[in-house]
């Protein structure tokens, strides 16, 4: 029985991506995964590179995992791309990566296209120079009527942010009676966030052995999977995205209630 096991494991690591991807979509795929792209600074550090040389590694990553993304029928993947505290960063680290969706849109915005993917983004567009503005708006318009995978970019985004702005909304809202303080639920914050045109993430991963949110979607996660690994973001690979999707399908998802065996007891 033991040799019989060990054989099975053993077929099993060895696999290739494409038969795991192929088990992968017998089963319930996450809706929204949610990934916190961190490490690219330490994997420069370990290189004896330049930050910013991690960060346009990083850029390639996203490629190949929303290229695997979209192939895995994952509907929405909201990549942290900067977020509101990202601005103490150095003058030429911060330049650099607000150049980055001008770099990462103009390359791979056609391939986009033809894969059917829609680009999104959630974020206080405000403050973001005109060309990265610029670069963003022009891919969500193009792929706006693409109806495969939202590739969604969290970009100058923070979660208390963006909840203490849905409060700021909402009071304004009570105070011209457009709604009633009785209207507010769960529900109605969640319609006044910037995610309210998409669902909760399902999975929320996190690369480079960091085991925190780091102000990323606090209202939307309440019950999020999560999935973290040490492996630096510019090292992230299909295998691992498959293994994520793996382990979450794994798991049984509760909401604070109990599955159809505990009720049972």
């Amino acid at each position: 029985m033991f040799k019989k096991m060990n054989l099975w494991n053993k077929s099993k690591t060895n696999l290739t991506i494409n038969e795991r991807v192929s088990r992968i979509l017998e089963q319930p795929i996450p809706k929204h995964v949610a990934i916190i792209m961190d490490g690219n600074g330490r994997w420069a550090k370990r290189r004896a590179l330049p930050r910013v040389a991690g960060h346009h590694e990083g850029m390639k990553t996203v490629k190949k995992i929303t290229t695997l993304a979209n192939r895995l029928n994952i509907e929405t993947l909201t990549l942290y791309a900067f977020s509101t505290e990202n601005w103490k960063r150095p003058k030429h680290e911060v330049d650099y990566l607000m150049g980055l969706p001008e770099e990462f849109l103009g390359s791979f915005l056609p391939e986009l296209i033809a894969e059917n993917v829609k680009v999104s983004m959630i974020g206080d567009n405000s403050r973001l120079p005109a060309k990265t503005k610029k670069a963003v708006e022009k891919a969500i318009e193009q792929t706006a009527n693409n109806t495969g995978l939202n590739l969604n970019f969290a970009l100058n985004y923070g979660g208390r942010s963006e909840i203490v702005e849905a409060v700021k909304k909402i009071s304004t809202d009570v105070k011209n009676g457009e709604i009633s303080v009785d209207h507010i639920d769960h529900e109605c914050i969640s319609h006044y966030l910037m995610t309210h045109a998409l669902p909760d993430p399902d999975l929320l991963i996190r690369t480079s052995g960091e085991l925190r949110i780091s102000n990323f979607m606090l209202w939307q996660i309440a019950y999020t999977e999560l999935w973290f690994t040490d492996v630096l973001w510019p090292d992230f690979s299909d295998k691992h995205l498959i293994d994520a999707v793996e382990a979450f399908q794994k798991r049984t998802r509760r909401y604070g209630g109990l599955n159809d065996k505990e009720s049972k007891k």
